[in-house]
């Protein structure tokens, strides 16, 4: 093939960045590739407007289906988002013989595991690079840099607006509602932020590092996800107080236990040292962390959302296969990183086995006896403490008592705090962030 004729599904901001690359880059690409990448057709819900861009030369539709069954398009770039119809349209293209790369990371996290066969079994590429971490090439780095490692272990901070609602709240000593809402004004948060601040898009990506760190298949809906919005200002200063920034991580690790292979996956707000590279990253940017037995410590830091780091990672995914398509098309490995055949059914870690030190905070009332008791309960548990410290007395006339745990298990700790949580000094639910230490 001399060209790469491509079309586009979804021309918002990411949509317009790849197409702006497409057009403005293709002298550029050729020179690289040896051949032309054209942008033929976009489709798009709304094509009354102003697009900042020339695109006279593009064949513009609403309906999505005339780009992913066009004879004229090899290629097709999806950047619907979502579970559906994103589905529908890839499925569809890949059906009729066509190449697709996606930045829909909930899209790979929940439809993965049909898509990739889909595509072997019709001849065609799969690149989603741009689903986790926007322009950090994280996956690649996973994929095919570090393919000789056993890979030890993952952490990633891996969306932007929490990261940049942790940094504010720190900096400025600010609530979360607050600082909330100057990320919606700003445009890094949604109306509902659900998505993002409960941990829902950091699991989506974690679930797709995961699978290509172990060889495992995608279980997203078993990744343990908590969110940052119980999180205070209060704990934001008593947490630095200790040496530590709080990041909402993914954190995914392999385990052997009694000979089975399993695979550890959560999303939490996390200690972190303030030592450590992962807490120097802020605003708005993403870090993945990925070690590996030969390789050891590797970082991977960035944008990890917008226009231009996102398309850029959208359209290397597309010269990638424009490399390889003219023969007969294999991508340059496996999308998953293992050949289809060694991918494996591993079964993911229950929280409840999961090995954690933790930091806890008590609202009490300000009695004798109070700390002892919880200590008591804790024991009870096998759960000792490094150390222990209590606060100003509240408006509502309890105080903040901040306990931190050595290693333990998450089942003794929630069997623990089920307890503790029926006493009658304790007033509000216990605040669980867990710490790690990254050999610190």
């Amino acid at each position: 093939m001399s060209e790469i004729r491509v079309g586009i599904l979804g021309l918002g901001t990411i949509g317009l960045g790849a197409a702006r690359i497409l057009i403005e880059q293709q002298n550029l690409m050729a020179r690289r590739l040896g051949k032309k990448l054209i942008l033929v057709a976009a489709a798009d819900r709304s094509l009354d407007r102003d697009f900042g861009l020339d695109l006279s030369g593009v064949r513009l539709t609403d309906d999505a289906n005339d780009v992913v069954t066009a004879d004229d398009v090899d290629l097709v770039i999806e950047l619907i988002g979502g579970y559906e119809p994103a589905r529908t349209f890839v499925a569809t293209a890949i059906e009729h013989g066509k190449h697709v790369v996606t930045a829909n990371k909930a899209l790979i996290a929940k439809h993965g595991e049909e898509l990739f066969p889909l595509a072997e079994n019709h001849g065609v590429a799969i690149g989603f690079e741009a689903a986790v971490g926007g322009g950090i090439p994280c996956l690649k780095a996973l994929r095919e840099g570090l393919a000789a490692n056993a890979v030890e272990s993952v952490y990633g901070i891996l969306n932007g607006t929490c990261n940049f609602i942790l940094t504010k709240m720190e900096n400025e000593g600010a609530d979360y509602a607050a600082v909330l809402k100057e990320a919606q004004e700003l445009g890094y948060a949604e109306t509902d932020p659900t998505f993002d601040v409960e941990g829902i898009d950091t699991a989506h990506k974690l679930s797709i590092l995961a699978s290509m760190a172990f060889g495992s298949k995608i279980k997203f809906d078993e990744v343990f996800t908590e969110g940052i919005s119980k999180i205070g200002a209060a704990d934001i200063e008593a947490v630095a107080e200790l040496g530590y920034r709080i990041k909402l991580l993914g954190i995914a690790k392999p385990h052997c236990i009694n000979g089975e292979e399993k695979v550890e996956m959560r999303v939490h707000p996390t200690l972190v040292p303030l030592s450590a590279q992962l807490a120097q990253v802020s605003d708005s940017y993403n870090a993945v962390m990925i070690s590996g037995d030969f390789v050891e410590h590797t970082v991977y830091t960035g944008r990890g959302a917008g226009e231009r780091p996102t398309a850029s990672a959208v359209i290397a995914d597309v010269m990638d296969i424009a490399r390889v398509a003219s023969g007969g098309v294999k991508y340059l490995a496996p999308p998953m990183g293992y050949v289809a055949s060694e991918r494996q059914e591993l079964a993911t870690l229950p929280m409840a086995d999961v090995q954690c030190e933790y930091y806890l905070r008590f609202m009490v009332q300000d009695e004798s006896g109070v700390i002892a008791a919880i200590g008591s309960i804790l024991a009870d548990h096998h759960i000792s403490l490094e150390a222990v410290s209590q606060k100003e007395r509240h408006a509502t006339q309890a105080v903040a008592v901040i306990m931190l745990t050595h290693a333990t298990t998450e089942g003794n700790l929630q069997a623990a705090i089920s307890r503790i949580t029926l006493l009658a000094s304790v007033q509000e639910d216990v605040l669980i962030l867990r710490k790690e230490s990254f050999g610190v």
